[in-house]
C-alpha cells in the first residue's frame, strides 16, 4: 500500500470540490470494500482518498414517496435489502444484495459504491505481466484467448471481454432506476441503465461519470411490476461467489396474459444487460413455460462465446427461464 493523503468532508459541496481541486488522481471512499482491495493489488493508486461517509442525508431508504423509493447512495446493502418496503414491493432488489456478499460485507459497502465495482477477470487483477486493456490502456487483453470461462458472452469486444461483477445494478436495470449526480457543475439525472459503458475501444472507461462526479441517490419507480419479481444467480457455490449468470426478471398477468415484463442479465455480459426483445416477445402473451424459454433463447440470441465460455449460452437460458417461472409465482 503506497502512502496518500486522506480528507473527510461534510457536505457533497465539499465533497465534490475536494475531488476536483486534487484531480488527477483523487478517489472517493464509502465502504471501502472495493477501493481498498484494488490498492492492495496495485491497480488502483489514489494520491488522495475522500472519505464521504460523515455526509448527512445519504444514508436513509425514503419510502414516503408514492411514486418511487428514494435510497442514499451511502445506505448499507444490508439495510437496503432488509427494508420491509424493499422486500415487499421490490424481492429482486433485496434479492439481488442477499445474494451478493457475506454479511460482514453487506454491513460495509454502500448501494453507491456497489454500482461502481470494478470486473473481477484475473488478468485485470492479476498484476503488469498480464495484458489488460482496462488497466493500461492499449496493452491488449490476455482473456480473449487465454482462460476465459467466467468472461462476458454478451457486449464483448476486441479490446476487453470482462464481466460486470455486480448484482445490485442488473436489478436496478430492470425496473428503470435512476441516479442522480453532483459535480461542480451542479446536478444531473441518468437512468442506471446509461451509467456503464460497454467496453469498445475504450474498456478502462466504465462509467459515463465525470471524473468529479459524485452519486447521492438512487431512485427506482413504484409499481405493480415490482411485486411479482426475483432476482435468480447462478454461481459455482453457494456461498457467494459472483455469477456465472444472473437474470433479475418481473412480470404483471392479467388473467395469465403478461401486461408487462422486465429480463436483466447478469454474469454474461460487460455491463448489466436488458434483454428487451425477451421482454417484448411476452407481453400480450399466454404466460407458459415455453413462452418463458422462448424469452430466454431470445435474450442470448447475439452472444458471442469464447473458447472456454459456451456453457454461459445454456446456462443463462436455463437461468432466465428459470427466473420466469419464480416470477410467475409471486406476480
Amino acid at each position: 500500500m503506497h502512502d496518500f493523503a486522506y480528507l473527510r468532508p461534510r457536505s457533497t459541496g465539499e465533497a465534490v470540490q475536494l475531488l476536483a481541486q486534487n484531480q488527477p488522481g483523487a478517489r472517493y471512499f464509502a465502504g471501502g470494500t472495493t477501493l481498498f482491495d484494488l490498492m492492495k493489488l496495485g491497480v488502483e493508486a489514489p494520491a488522495t482518498v475522500i472519505d464521504i461517509t460523515r455526509i448527512e442525508g445519504l444514508r436513509d431508504v425514503d419510502t414516503a414517496s408514492r411514486g418511487e423509493l428514494r435510497i442514499g447512495a451511502l445506505a448499507a446493502m444490508s439495510d437496503v435489502a432488509d427494508n420491509a418496503v424493499v422486500q415487499c414491493e421490490f424481492p429482486a432488489l433485496s434479492e439481488s444484495l442477499w445474494k451478493a456478499a457475506s454479511q460482514q460485507l453487506r454491513n460495509m459497502a454502500t448501494v453507491g459504491g456497489n454500482l461502481l465495482q470494478r470486473t473481477r477477470c484475473a488478468y485485470f487483477r492479476g498484476g503488469p505481466e498480464f495484458a489488460c486493456n482496462k488497466r493500461v490502456p492499449g496493452s491488449g487483453c490476455s482473456a480473449v484467448g487465454g482462460q476465459n470461462r467466467g468472461h462476458a458472452v454478451l457486449g464483448g469486444s476486441e479490446a476487453c471481454v470482462a464481466v460486470y461483477p455486480g448484482d445490485w445494478a442488473v436489478a436496478l436495470v430492470a425496473f428503470d432506476a435512476l441516479v442522480d449526480t453532483v459535480s461542480p457543475r451542479g446536478e444531473r439525472t441518468l437512468p442506471v441503465r446509461e451509467l456503464h459503458r460497454a467496453p469498445g475501444a475504450t474498456p478502462h472507461l466504465e462509467t459515463v461519470l465525470a471524473a468529479d462526479e459524485l452519486i447521492v441517490r438512487i431512485r427506482v419507480p413504484r409499481g405493480a411490476i415490482g411485486r411479482g419479481s426475483t432476482y435468480h444467480k447462478i454461481r459455482d457455490r453457494e456461498s457467494y461467489a459472483f455469477a456465472l449468470a444472473s437474470a433479475a426478471v418481473a412480470l404483471e398477468l392479467r388473467s395469465n396474459r403478461v401486461a408487462d415484463a422486465r429480463i436483466a442479465l447478469g454474469g454474461v455480459a460487460t455491463h448489466p444487460w436488458r434483454a428487451a426483445e425477451a421482454e417484448r416477445s411476452l407481453v400480450g402473451q399466454p404466460f407458459t413455460r415455453a413462452a418463458a424459454r422462448r424469452a430466454a433463447e431470445l435474450a442470448f440470441e447475439g452472444a458471442k462465446p469464447l473458447g472456454h465460455n459456451a456453457f454461459k449460452v445454456a446456462l443463462g437460458i436455463e437461468t432466465v427461464t428459470d427466473a420466469l417461472m419464480l416470477a410467475r409465482e409471486r406476480s
